[in-house]
């Protein structure tokens, strides 16, 4: 049994993300650790809110709230989302917990005492119109890289290229759109990232079977243009983690925050804490997943996160690690996606375009989203949600393959033997050859799984039903019973077993019609089959069962069209 650490990307706290935000990061880390905890190993799997800086002041303004209530409301929204989409997380924190103000000024005091932060007089840019400074990401330019005309001050994100507000060509204000703008001084804190150069290329380097967007991303941040740079970790906002060292004032630093984008991952830390104080569980239970020297040498640590959260995770928050000298975990691998459009173009929040997360479960279960989702996630390259696509995808893989098999099955056996696993017969060679096949398929499956090759390992559980329709078709126990109805039973038998062992495979993916199926064969062994011949044998004769209803539904032309119209434009 190994020890597993996940952690998602944290999606920020500003509104109800979209579906492509959803397969960008939370959805494959709950495929993998639901797969590792039926494979026996121990799983903490993470994720939270990431509730500071100017967005959540702008968004609590817009909806005419204070900040902290605004965000404590969301995050309610955004859990209850994740229950419906049945993300599985043994946490689902909040940046602004008390754990995560501790622990974020605990790391700045720790790099400041290893002389890693420097005290930076700089000129910001302030927006007399807005009547404030404007972090990076609420400016708006063109990018001198790609010449991009939306770039944000921090980051381009056409070319990904890491940018200062002041690099921008013809800057406005996001917030008002302003160009009435000014610089001015201010004092904050860098993180001295140079100094850690060495240390994150030999880190980088070291992690040979990173997937290629992680390492390239990885590695064009760290070499690219003038290379690495030192990075800004303050902010002259209101709303965040004041800036300490441990607990200690920081002086000069009086009514300034930690930039969001420091404290932010820290939260995958301080989430495990949160998670121990609301379970009454001792500090050493947390800390033995992310201290070296207190337990977590075995733990292997796995990140989801779309690949504009890369450099962040490959770059600045190892920097924050590393440079504590504290022995904290490190990352061990770095499973990133690129985008998935929607529909010819792309998931906008602002206009409402697409799929979000309130709007997919108000019309269809979660089991439907997640199969596609995953079956179809970003991985080598953007991918395309259309509603055709969508539509073919349901009517067929789960309707037509995994629902009509178990649908017949069941069915059938009502008819003919009750609803209990039939006794009589016995399998022959034609059992035989599917066992086998179906050996070597489980085999590539969790190939893949422990790979986190997410569409072929959704190609591969697809192929593994489709294997148990042929088989089906191929034995016709409706013409078996009229000369031999004790063969018919075995052949029943057998498929009620395959139901069984569908439901056990397939619950990483659509793991409510996995419990679905379960349930109906009265059946709480779920052990992940490692002999096929034991796997087949799981539903003994006699065994009562009852007939579900039928797992899934088509998608109708009409219901596509009138989704399709609904939300290709304004959201609200």
């Amino acid at each position: 049994m190994a020890r597993i650490l996940i952690t998602s990307a944290i999606p920020y706290i500003n509104g109800i993300k979209h579906l492509g935000n959803l397969v960008g990061s939370q959805l494959p880390a709950d495929l993998y650790a639901r797969y590792c905890r039926a494979r026996g190993h121990e799983v903490m799997f993470l994720c939270a809110t990431d509730e500071h800086g100017t967005p959540a002041e702008l968004a609590a303004a817009k909806a005419g709230k204070p900040v902290a209530d605004y965000c404590a409301e969301m995050h309610e929204v955004q859990a209850e989302l994740a229950r419906g989409f049945r993300l599985s997380f043994d946490h689902f924190g909040r940046s602004s917990s008390p754990q995560n103000h501790r622990l974020t000024q605990y790391f700045a005091g720790r790099l400041a005492e290893n002389g890693l932060i420097e005290e930076v007089s700089e000129r910001q840019v302030y927006s007399n119109a807005d009547g404030r400074f404007l972090p990076d990401r609420y400016i708006e330019g063109t990018c001198p890289n790609c010449g991009y005309e939306k770039a944000r001050g921090d980051q381009c994100e056409n070319c990904t290229k890491q940018l200062d507000p002041t690099d921008l060509i013809d800057p406005r204000s996001a917030i008002s759109g302003s160009t009435d703008l000014e610089v001015r001084e201010t004092k904050h804190l860098y993180l001295k990232q140079r100094s850690l150069r060495g240390d994150l290329e030999a880190w980088i380097d070291s992690k040979t079977d990173w997937p290629v967007l992680t390492t390239s991303i990885a590695k064009k941040w760290l070499n690219d243009g003038d290379g690495l740079q030192d990075r800004g970790i303050t902010r002259d906002l209101s709303w965040g983690i004041p800036v300490k060292k441990g607990e200690a004032d920081w002086p000069g630093m009086e009514g300034k925050v930690f930039y969001v984008w420091f404290d932010a991952p820290i939260e995958y830390i301080a989430a495990s804490a949160e998670w121990a104080e609301k379970n009454g569980r001792p500090e050493a239970d947390w800390r033995r997943w992310w201290r070296l020297d207190e337990g977590a040498e075995d733990v292997r640590y796995v990140q989801f996160m779309g690949k504009d959260n890369v450099p962040f995770h490959t770059l600045s928050f190892p920097a924050t690690i590393m440079g504590s000298r504290d022995p904290w975990k490190l990352v061990d691998y770095i499973k990133s996606f690129n985008y998935l459009n929607y529909d010819g173009g792309q998931f906008s929040t602002s206009q409402g375009r697409g799929v979000f997360m309130d709007q997919a479960l108000s019309i269809l279960p979660a089991d439907y989203w997640r199969w596609w989702l995953l079956s179809h996630a970003p991985e080598s390259s953007d991918s395309e949600f259309t509603w055709e696509n969508f539509q073919a995808s349901v009517n067929k893989d789960l309707a037509d393959v995994l629902g009509n098999f178990v649908s017949r099955v069941t069915k059938f056996c009502r008819s003919k033997f009750g609803e209990v696993v039939p006794e009589g017969g016995a399998y022959g060679d034609r059992e035989q050859e599917l066992n086998d096949d179906l050996y070597i398929r489980i085999r590539a499956y969790d190939a893949h799984m422990e790979a986190m090759e997410i569409r072929k390992a959704a190609a591969e559980l697809r192929a593994i039903w489709v294997a148990g329709n042929e088989y089906l078709q191929s034995a016709a126990p409706w013409t078996v019973y009229k000369e031999d109805p004790d063969q018919a039973a075995a052949i029943i038998r057998f498929s009620l077993n395959l139901i069984r062992l569908y439901a056990v495979l397939s619950a990483p993916f659509i793991p409510d019609a996995a419990k679905a199926m379960m349930d109906a064969m009265g059946c709480e062994d779920d052990t992940w089959p490692a002999q096929m011949t034991h796997a087949m044998e799981r539903l003994a004769p006699g065994q009562a069962f009852t007939t579900p209803e039928m797992p899934f539904r088509k998608i109708s032309d009409e219901e596509r069209e009138e989704w399709q119209a609904r939300f290709a434009g304004q959201r609200g």
